[in-house]
């Protein structure tokens, strides 16, 4: 397993968001930025890559010995062709991305009677892209970005079935589709080529609950467990740490119409959801980000830092003492 950097989790410092103050960081300050973390590499946004020097960012990667992979968006396939073009020439292990369709927090009901006909679409898409995946030695995996479920996303592995298509697990997103996210690690584990290592908190409301961002290794997901599966099925993997949102997310699945375009779940699943949430959540507590709170960009900014740092501490623990602690 190799360990990385997103740019997502840090939005503010590196220069991404729209009220961001600082200036957008280029790809190889990002790298510098991920050895300067002991980390082994990058994901690097694409929008960020396109107005960069390829030659130098491949040289870079390749003197210093660091993986690149790509974040993505949507699935047109002659834009997702173009990416994996770009990253071969990169010599990128992965392009990752989102399909959307439903709200943050998993929530369908916009889509109510158009779901499968969307998932329909997304098939044909990427067994089109998948071949271009295949010509350049570069996989393509769609994220569970508070989306696609784990049926959804087993669908279309056993579908697909190429070695250059697969899962970015988001680690902490599985809550957001109401699934347990252990149960979730093991049941996509052989699909799994990218990791982003995102931890939440969780919080009761009264519609269900909201999942709110904090460092990696300060809320309810099983770092270890979950290292100890990939190491177990699937070693050549990537993870890269990348911090929720700046905005909770609400998982309303107390509401009857959440469920609107899911697929059925057993009894013992919501049961297995309902005890986990129970065992972590907070029934009080301000859950919000400086963000939500309408503080500076600065402010913002240094928090991010200050969680980089927390999180980080936590999976250099976790590096060093994989053997160790990995259960």
């Amino acid at each position: 397993m190799k360990f990385g950097l997103t740019a997502y989790g840090t939005v503010f410092y590196m220069g991404l968001h729209p009220q961001a103050e600082n200036p957008r960081i280029t790809a190889l300050e990002q790298m510098k930025m991920a050895e300067e973390y002991g980390l082994e590499g990058v994901e690097l946004p694409y929008d960020i890559l396109v107005d960069a020097d390829l030659g130098e960012v491949r040289e870079y990667a390749r003197d210093h010995r660091l993986f690149i992979n790509i974040a993505a968006g949507g699935f047109d396939p002659e834009h997702l062709k173009s990416v994996l073009e770009l990253g071969g020439k990169i010599n990128a292990r992965t392009v990752r991305t989102v399909v959307g369709g439903a709200d943050f927090g998993g929530d369908r009901r916009k889509m109510n009677g158009r779901w499968q006909s969307f998932l329909d679409e997304i098939l044909v898409s990427f067994r089109e892209a998948v071949k271009t995946a295949e010509k350049v030695g570069v996989n393509l995996t769609v994220e569970n970005h508070q989306d696609l479920a784990s049926e959804e996303l087993l669908w279309l592995c056993e579908t697909i079935d190429s070695s250059y298509f697969g899962i970015t697990l988001d680690a902490g997103n599985p809550l957001a589709t109401a699934e347990v996210p252990m149960d979730f690690f093991v049941k996509m584990a052989p699909h799994i080529k990218n990791v982003h290592l995102k931890d939440y908190k969780i919080f009761w409301s009264d519609e269900g609950y909201r999942l709110a961002r904090c460092p990696v290794g300060q809320g309810v997901i099983d770092f270890p467990a979950l290292f100890s599966l990939m190491e177990n099925v699937n070693p050549n993997i990537t993870l890269s740490i990348e911090h929720g949102a700046l905005e909770a997310r609400h998982v309303r699945v107390l509401q009857e119409d959440y469920w609107t375009e899911y697929p059925d779940r057993t009894a013992q699943q919501l049961t297995r959801l309902l005890r986990f949430v129970e065992d972590h959540a907070f029934t009080k507590g301000d859950w919000r980000t400086p963000y939500e709170k309408g503080e500076s960009a600065e402010a913002i900014a240094t928090y991010e830092m200050e969680e980089m740092a927390v999180g980080m501490a936590y999976l250099s623990y976790l590096m060093k003492n994989r053997g160790k602690v990995c259960i």
